[in-house]
């Protein structure tokens, strides 16, 4: 259950290097970028002449009598130490940091690696008997800064959309003074109440209202809508989309820390830190990696030193490379790589992640319990039917046009549902109220009475039409449409159903998954919703206050529930299930009780959802059992079980095999997509 929505865990999960730290600042891993990039240049530039003067290479080359010169081995040395403490200098850091915190992990067993390596080679040329490997050293460290420097390059990759979003805003706004001149100022001295013009073509420089003028925005980078939106007069605005083609005039509403852009930046920066339930999998994995790793070399180095005729030499280098090969670095990107990308997707389709564990588990959510005004309709009275009573009389379109003629001078909210219907009114004259019962005026010489049943009830008006009754008990408003005192027609009209909630409710019980709606209206209004969209059930006539329980209600049948609401009311409802989702939360986007907050009101958004989270989980578990999987092959083979075939591994090359299934783990996190709503 979740019963904690308040409670953010923001845990940053990073290694010593802040190599896994996938939600952090963006100019710190810009830094750690270009620091593993500078190390690895200088690595691989020094790695050069320690292969030259390698007497494994030279003999290779046949080069001995060329290259070798006296005391060439405390060159090797020199070159070999700097490529250690400069180039390993990160791995070094990160263990003494694990072995300090109690955690080790990749960064101990990299540091215990290259230490034992280092170590050997330079008592042998103190005089201690054996070989050295300070080839195999170098390379090493080469590697796995190469490795780092690429997956932290992905890591930024990942996060690349809350730069897009930062981008999004202008640097400068055109600010409307006292007086009515324009004046360009910096949009960080925005504040509200700001008058501001906005040209054709500009971005908007802060969420507002538009309080003259008429045009479209483009708001698809900040709510995944494709079709340019139009605005008009009290319009809201975000900051960041952009105008299309006429000049508005609008008022600053939030600016800063407060604003549209920058709460979707802070909730996806929340989401990308957040610990998920699939990581704590992860950590332990790596932990008892960590441990099998020091077992398995510890034993390789005692196999080989006592039970062999092989020199002390190839036994370190049988235990190093045990030790190189186990490292969990693709283990430790598995999780937070996927987490990085399928939060980025996310937020470029207008789906805001803040609790990521409510998040996984939406994939195996049984029910889904929607909310009707505003989620599975538009919020708004429309005309869903009109019944034509004399034959030969007025057409659908006619009666239509009186009516929304006599009614475009009301503020009524039916009123307005009856003007949208149409796409021109003509001029009423003599218009006059009837309070409580409707209105009357001429419309082309004609007078049209537009009234409630009432007013025919008044007047003695006789009605024979068996549709009127099936309208009333599907819970719709019924006016009636008089011209010249002859009752032509009825309008029927009712909170629109969105056009995507059929198909959202389609999809949802193809994966299996029952359907609810949750309403405070009219038992006949919601079984007709029902009805029309092909719902499992419904819950009508429902007081705010009811709705955690009846949520209760529906878990205690043993379902995992999701509950999608408009965040304010619905916000009890929304802490009681086991995944709240804000539904059309437009510019308000901090609703503390939602775990996903869906920036528009598509139901089709819910179905993504669900496919975005289970397309994440099955990413992260494919990167888990690559991960544990190949670790399970390699340290075999690592340790020197092949070695009577004539199969050795070197440091090296277990080096790259390290890094290439740390590349895969990368690659196969940024193969993540998710299907488009339309598709």
């Amino acid at each position: 259950m979740s019963h904690h929505r308040n409670s953010k865990e923001t845990e940053n999960h990073s290694s010593p290097t802040g190599c896994h730290g996938h939600g952090g600042d963006h100019h710190s891993h810009m830094g750690m970028v270009k620091d593993f990039k500078q190390r690895f240049f200088v690595a691989i530039f020094l790695t050069l002449p320690v292969l030259l003067l390698s007497p494994l290479v030279q003999q290779i080359l046949g080069l001995e009598d060329v290259l070798s010169f006296p005391r060439d081995g405390y060159v090797l040395l020199g070159l070999a130490s700097i490529v250690f403490f400069y180039g390993g200098w990160p791995f070094l850091k990160g263990l003494v940091l694990e072995v300090s915190s109690k955690t080790p992990g990749m960064m101990t067993l990299i540091g215990l690696a290259i230490t034992v390596a280092y170590v050997y080679s330079a008592a042998i040329i103190f005089g201690v008997p054996g070989k050295t490997f300070f080839w195999e050293l170098c390379t090493l460290i080469d590697i796995m800064l190469l490795g780092h420097w690429i997956e932290m390059r992905s890591v930024m990759g990942a996060g690349r959309a809350l730069q897009e979003l930062a981008r999004l805003m202008p640097s400068d706004a055109h600010l409307v003074t006292e007086d009515g001149s324009i004046k360009d100022v910096p949009i960080e001295t925005l504040s509200s109440g700001d008058v501001l013009l906005v040209k054709p073509g500009e971005k908007i420089p802060a969420d507002g209202v538009v309080c003259k003028g008429s045009t479209s925005l483009n708001e698809s980078m900040l709510t995944g809508e494709s079709l340019p939106q139009p605005k008009e007069e009290g319009s809201e605005v975000i900051g960041g989309s952009v105008n299309g083609e006429g000049s508005i005039t609008i008022m600053v509403k939030t600016t800063g820390k407060g604003s549209f852009i920058n709460q979707v930046i802070e909730l996806v920066k929340q989401a990308q830190q957040s610990k998920s339930k699939t990581q704590d999998l992860a950590n332990r994995a790596a932990l008892w990696l960590t441990i099998v790793a020091l077992t398995s070399g510890a034993l390789t180095l005692a196999f080989w030193l006592l039970f062999s005729n092989m020199s002390a030499a190839f036994a370190v280098e049988r235990m190093v490379t045990v030790m190189v090969i186990t490292c969990p670095h693709a283990l430790g990107l598995a999780v937070p790589l996927v987490v990085a990308v399928s939060t980025s997707i996310a937020a470029a389709n207008g789906l805001l992640i803040r609790n990521r564990s409510a998040f996984e588990a939406a994939r195996n959510v049984d029910a889904i319990v929607f909310d009707k005004t505003g989620t599975l309709t538009e919020g708004k009275f429309g005309v869903t039917d009109v019944l034509i009573f004399r034959q030969n009389g007025m057409t659908r379109d006619q009666l239509l046009y009186f009516a929304a003629s006599v009614e475009a001078h009301s503020e009524h909210p039916i009123a307005k549902g009856i003007v949208h219907s149409v796409e021109q009114s003509g001029e009423v004259e003599n218009f006059v109220a009837i309070p409580g019962k409707g209105a009357v005026g001429h419309v082309d010489g004609r007078e049209v009475h537009v009234v409630s049943p009432g007013y025919l009830k008044e007047q003695k008006i006789e009605i024979d039409d068996p549709h009127i009754e099936q309208l009333y008990s599907q819970g719709k408003t019924v006016i009636f449409v008089l011209v010249d005192n002859v009752l032509e027609g009825a309008i029927a009209l009712a909170d629109i159903i969105r056009l995507e909630s059929k198909e959202a409710i389609r999809r949802l019980q193809a994966m299996g998954k029952r359907c609810f709606m949750l309403t405070g209206d009219k038992k006949e209004v919601a079984a007709w919703v029902a009805a029309d969209i092909g719902l499992d059930e419904y819950i009508a006539e429902v007081l705010p206050q009811e709705k955690t329980a009846k949520i209760k209600e529906v878990q205690e049948r043993g379902l995992t529930v999701a509950m999608t609401g408009d965040g304010v009311n619905d916000a009890p409802a929304l802490a009681q299930a086991d995944v709240g989702i804000a539904v059309g939360a437009g510019t308000d986007v901090a609703v503390e009780t939602a775990d996903i907050i869906l920036v528009k009101s598509n139901p089709l958004d819910i179905v993504a959802i669900i496919e975005l989270a289970r397309a994440t989980y099955a990413k992260m578990i494919q990167n888990l059992v690559w991960a544990t999987a190949y670790n399970i092959v390699a340290i075999p083979i690592a340790a020197g079980v092949l070695y009577g075939y004539g199969i050795v591994l070197s440091p090296a090359v277990a080096a790259i095999f390290m890094s290439l299934s740390t590349v895969i783990c990368a690659v196969n996190a940024r193969l993540l997509t998710i299907r488009t709503k339309e598709s």
